[in-house]
């Protein structure tokens, strides 16, 4: 985990260097403002690879062959804004291999639930990074980048995110449905619905440019919420 999504961050903001460089949101970034070389930053990432590499010789056995699987997804999601709106959920995606990959590495193979989590994480993150695209929206339009907010507009962008997490609970109840887990489980989705559908709820009453950055931090709480949730559940089971 470590070293897969340290290589993925330092991967994006060496492809994105020049781009965030143009973007007065990104242009503070360590690449763009100087305070970090690409030489040093090519050395971190060659050491974040070689971690995961070591890592996934001493997982089960088809974690051997697999791991260049997310590498790829680390290169080609940077890339993507470039060419599709989908870029959103190709970075959703890409965080959705973490529980389909420790699924695997614990298991040695994959269960309906590994992609079901799979599709869950990457509509969830999807749909974070739909609402977050909506700051770039104007610079996207100037630079001929695609995104959701570009190819439907803002409000259009926000319904696009609204619905990809109302999917993400329906996945998440598929998960719990197969896995048999009880009522600690279904208790605590209901709890991690609210906690998501609250950022939707406060932009629609205070407007995004009023609410700011505060529904990325619901975003990161969502995560250990579900994972506590999950981890309650099988133990008590």
């Amino acid at each position: 985990m470590v070293g897969a999504r340290s290589a993925a961050m330092t991967l994006n903001r060496l492809i994105d260097a020049e781009l965030d460089a143009r973007n007065p949101r990104t242009a503070a970034r360590e690449l763009p403002a100087g305070r970090l070389g690409r030489r040093e930053v090519w050395v971190f990432t060659v050491v974040s690879v070689a971690l995961l590499v070591l890592a996934a010789f001493n997982l089960s056995p088809p974690c051997r062959y697999l791991w260049p699987i997310p590498l790829a997804a680390f290169v080609l999601y940077p890339y993507t804004k470039r060419f599709t709106w989908f870029c959103h959920y190709a970075l959703g995606l890409t965080l959705g291999l973490a529980p389909a990959a420790a699924w695997v590495a614990v298991t040695g193979g994959v269960a309906p639930q590994a992609w079901l989590l799979f599709f869950a994480v990457g509509l969830w993150v999807g749909g974070f990074d739909v609402i977050y695209a909506v700051f770039d929206l104007d610079f996207d339009r100037a630079h001929g980048l695609h995104s959701v907010p570009v190819a439907v507009g803002e409000r259009g962008a926000l319904v696009v995110a609204a619905v990809s997490h109302v999917a993400t609970v329906v996945l998440l109840a598929a998960v719990g449905l197969l896995s048999g887990l009880d009522w600690i489980y279904w208790l605590g989705l209901v709890v991690v619905a609210a906690v998501l559908a609250w950022p939707h709820v406060d932009i629609a009453r205070r407007g995004l440019r009023r609410v700011g950055m505060g529904f990325m931090t619901v975003n990161g709480a969502v995560g250990l919420l579900y994972g506590a949730v999950v981890i309650a559940a099988v133990l008590a089971g």
